[in-house]
């Protein structure tokens, strides 16, 4: 279990983060959420004690990470996929983990063949793609077998396959009872992923609760209505009439109408009654992305302006529109089976070995 009690960090005049207080419990995947710039990675390196908070405190099983008595094997972690070194081989890289942390040489091989990396194992990591990486990455922090996992972006750079591998890891080791704690820019995936979120923004807590809560709490379900483009004031007519039975009506761009507050049987039966033609009733259910969005709106600091290219482009002499621009989409299965637990030994903690990250005194290639 992670608890932050009233945690901030301060770096000169700026406040990255501010009296956070939240609990990551075991048995399920936590989301941790926010803009760009909202505290997350600092908030993620106070609870690695690679930062000294400014004010209050966060403990991994009640004790802060530094005086765990074997870090590595409480604790692993996921920050940054580029922290390895390039020159070493994939299992060379965490052979040199795991001596640090009196880890079995067996459990390297084992945690290879968790992340799919068995194959390129002699290949140096210098040369792997940014989603060869993460999995490295992954590797390095299941390592030592932790209860407690921190992964920030892990599915960043990895294929469609690779992403459902991830949530599959994910889920599997929280089944097991271990607490994950997981930062990730992508809405969708967390709505298959997470089952609690922790959200800040400019380094303040937002939201701690379930997605289903968070979901209900910040955005709405509703339905789509739209009638033929050629029916005349119909449109009009019948959002008076849906207002009229208690209905919240709204117009979107293309023509349809959004209305909250009544059932789709009911919006069917005044446009049948009313002798209304529908094209389109359809249930629109609120996603975890508008939810998010509408939360965090006033919480960006990086906001792009309309741009249309007004005069930048020549008009087209025949009137035509240009073609819009074609916008191409975007291994091993993964599998996780735990090994036989082995011996705990002396302390060996260290920060590089809880990160990924090689010695600094190891020259990269």
């Amino acid at each position: 279990m992670i608890e932050a009690n009233g945690l901030s960090k301060w770096y000169g005049a700026k406040k990255a983060v501010d009296g956070l207080s939240f609990t990551v419990r075991p048995g399920v995947v936590t989301g941790f959420l926010g803009p760009n710039g909202s505290g997350k990675s600092t908030t993620m390196r106070l609870i690695l004690g690679l930062e000294e908070p400014s004010a209050g405190n966060v403990t991994i099983g009640g004790v802060p990470f530094r005086q765990l008595a074997n870090a590595p094997r409480e604790v692993g972690a996921l920050l940054d996929a580029k922290a390895l070194h390039r020159g070493r081989t994939a299992r060379n890289h965490l052979l040199s983990l795991a001596q640090l942390s009196g880890i079995p040489a067996r459990r390297v091989d084992e945690v290879l063949g968790v992340v799919g990396l068995q194959d390129v194992a002699t290949h140096r990591a210098g040369g792997f793609s940014l989603g060869m990486g993460q999995r490295l990455g992954i590797a390095a922090a299941l390592l030592g077998d932790p209860r407690v996992l921190l992964f920030d972006e892990p599915v960043n750079g990895l294929d469609p396959e690779g992403i459902a591998w991830v949530r599959r890891l994910m889920r599997a080791l929280a089944a097991e009872g271990r607490t994950v704690f997981v930062s990730s820019h992508l809405m969708s995936e967390m709505a298959l992923t997470a089952d609690h979120l922790v959200v800040i923004g400019r380094g303040r807590l937002l939201a701690d609760m379930s997605v289903r809560d968070f979901i209900a709490r910040n955005a709405t379900d509703f339905a789509r209505v739209r009638v033929p483009d050629d029916a005349g004031g119909d449109a009009e007519r019948l959002a008076g009439l849906l207002r009229e039975a208690g209905g919240q009506v709204l117009p979107e761009p293309d023509g349809a109408l959004r209305v909250t507050g009544l059932a789709l049987p009911a919006i069917s039966d005044l446009a049948h009654e009313a002798r209304v033609r529908l094209w389109e009733l359809s249930p629109h259910h609120a996603s975890l992305e508008e939810a998010y969005m509408r939360l965090t709106q006033s919480e960006v600091d990086h906001r792009s302006t309309a741009d249309s290219l007004e005069g930048f482009q020549e008009p087209d002499p025949f009137g035509e529109r240009p073609p819009e621009p074609v916008v191409p989409g975007a291994g091993q299965p993964g599998w996780y089976a735990p090994h036989t637990p082995y011996p705990r030994t002396a302390d060996t903690r260290t920060a590089a070995a809880v990160t990924g990250a090689a010695p600094e005194h190891e020259e990269a290639r």
